[in-house]
């Protein structure tokens, strides 16, 4: 399993992918969205986990794409 992924803000009006405890940021994005795609990407193939951030820096959003023995339920439907 690979290192989580996580989606923020990086201060300069755009968003970053960066790998969990990484210091540098993977790749840079205007827009959020274009940020998520490319971090679904990277979990998914590194069967990992994605965790969006909002604008304020809290988590807003997380993805599994792990082997997970114990998901968690559906919250958000």
């Amino acid at each position: 399993m690979g290192k989580n992924q996580h989606v923020t803000p990086n201060g300069n009006g755009n968003w970053q992918v960066k790998g969990a405890g990484n210091s540098k940021a993977t790749k840079l994005f205007e827009t959020q969205k274009e940020a998520i795609n490319y971090g679904k990407g990277i979990a998914i193939n590194q069967q990992s986990e994605l965790v969006i951030h909002g604008t304020n820096g809290k988590i807003r959003d997380k993805n599994s794409y792990g082997n997970d023995p114990h998901p968690p339920k559906d919250m958000k439907h």
